[in-house]
């Protein structure tokens, strides 16, 4: 609670002195997410310290007040974190992953690290890293040794730090839980689909029991990670009990992402969309395991209202392996002669794609008068304006633009009127004293 004061006098911004002074209070009435902020201090390896260090002074306190200092020189915010994806490849072929619609490249080392810089300058020290398969990337464990003051979430199938598997660095073969220990600031996100049938359903036999073993190992060698989720019709019933939350606990994990399966594979299963009933489940259960859990859940699509909306192109860009900047690695389209190996990062987020975005954020129809921030997504809840950004900056494909399919258009436009209704009625009922909108 002491370290709560000291960051509420360094911190300029008013939002954070005032999340920090409630955070205190909720430290003092004992809940759940308190309790787990001590719980990660006494089982964390000490060489973890580091990551810590790194989110609490480098990312909260000094880059924030950078992130507010670059706003006041540019006239507009920066991302508070950044993803990469530095490879495509993988050494998995998981039902309907993006990442297969992409060539199999990978961005060279000095452009990350170009990019890592760069966005450290920006008072940016959170790093998302995805793909494909990121350990397969062999220049990622010096990267982030080499960045010391950085934070790298890492999206990883979690086969390649299996304790039976050995990574290369620098010519010589060490142990996963040797390399992560040495750089102490990589989290693994490890992807999982509910449990054994649901995952090896979508990433093959053996995968659930292999991942499973993966989570014990890093969980024994003190190392924080955290789990993936994406939630299908198939994997559904994951959010009728609490088994699944549970489980992940007992396994270790601190934090868990949850993704909804969107269309934009080479090839979409539409059949695999959640339905808006399932969407509005998922957003009651993730309320309700926050306050009973001790980890932390974020879900991108039903946080609108926590994070203001859509944070695309403003509080959060993607880098793909060819070097193309997309606002969100959902949004497959870049704006053609602003690629990171050619432009900087200010020039980028200052492209005619990233700043139609940010100006029309938060998103609203036409027959809305202030947005239903329960409807953020610019894919499946707002597609028509997608649509119309894309033609107004005459951005381009990175890939196969599977959202402006024809059959793709017509089943994500009628899922989106329906949570448009089945949303309004929640947004007024938790959100009714919202009032920066």
């Amino acid at each position: 609670m002491y370290y709560t004061y000291i960051l509420q006098i360094v911190v300029k911004d008013k939002a954070y002195k005032k999340a920090l002074k409630e955070a205190r209070e909720k430290i003092r009435n004992g809940v759940v997410w308190a309790d787990e902020a001590l719980m990660v201090l006494q089982k964390v390896n000490k060489k973890y310290f580091r990551l810590i260090s790194n989110l609490i002074v480098n990312q909260i306190i000094w880059g924030l007040n950078k992130r507010k200092t670059f706003e006041q020189q540019t006239g507009f915010y920066p991302p508070t974190f950044i993803t990469i994806s530095p490879t495509m490849r993988c050494n998995l072929n998981c039902v309907g992953c993006y990442a297969n619609s992409y060539q199999k490249a990978d961005l060279e080392e000095e452009i990350v690290e170009k990019v890592i810089r760069e966005a450290n300058e920006m008072g940016v020290y959170l790093f998302i890293i995805s793909g494909g398969e990121p350990f397969l990337y062999s220049p990622l464990i010096d990267i982030a040794e080499r960045h010391k003051d950085s934070v790298f979430h890492v999206f990883t199938n979690g086969l390649l730090l299996h304790p039976n598997r050995l990574l290369t660095r620098n010519e010589i073969l060490k142990e996963p839980k040797d390399l992560l220990l040495e750089t102490g600031n990589i989290i693994p996100l490890i992807s999982i689909e509910g449990f054994e049938e649901e995952t090896d359903n979508r990433r093959g036999k053996g995968t659930y029991r292999k991942i499973t073993e993966t989570m014990e190992y890093l969980k024994d060698n003190g190392i924080p990670f955290g789990f993936s989720f994406t939630h299908t019709r198939l994997n559904n019933h994951i959010f009728y009990s609490d088994r699944f939350i549970e489980e992940m606990i007992k396994r270790g994990a601190y934090l868990g992402w949850i993704f909804q399966y969107m269309p934009i594979d080479e090839d979409p299963n539409l059949e695999l969309i959640p339905t808006p009933q399932q969407r509005e489940k998922r957003y009651e259960v993730i309320r309700r395991w926050r306050t009973k859990f001790p980890v932390q859940i974020w879900d991108f699509w039903n946080d609108g209202g926590l994070v203001d909306g859509c944070i695309a192109a403003s509080r959060y860009c993607h880098i793909n392996a060819d070097g193309d900047v997309e606002p969100c690695v959902f949004v497959h389209f870049s704006q053609p002669g602003y690629n990171v190996k050619e432009k900087s990062l200010i020039e980028i987020l200052n492209s005619p794609l990233f700043k139609v975005i940010r100006s029309k954020q938060p998103y609203k129809d036409s027959d809305e008068k202030t947005p239903n921030l329960l409807r953020p997504c610019i894919v499946i809840d707002h597609r028509g304006l997608l649509k119309e950004i894309v033609d107004e900056t005459k951005a381009m494909p990175t890939c196969v633009p599977s959202i402006f399919k024809k059959e793709v258009e017509e089943m994500v436009d009628k899922y989106a009127q329906e949570w448009k209704e089945r949303s309004a009625e929640i947004w007024q009922k938790d959100y009714s004293d919202y009032s920066k909108v």
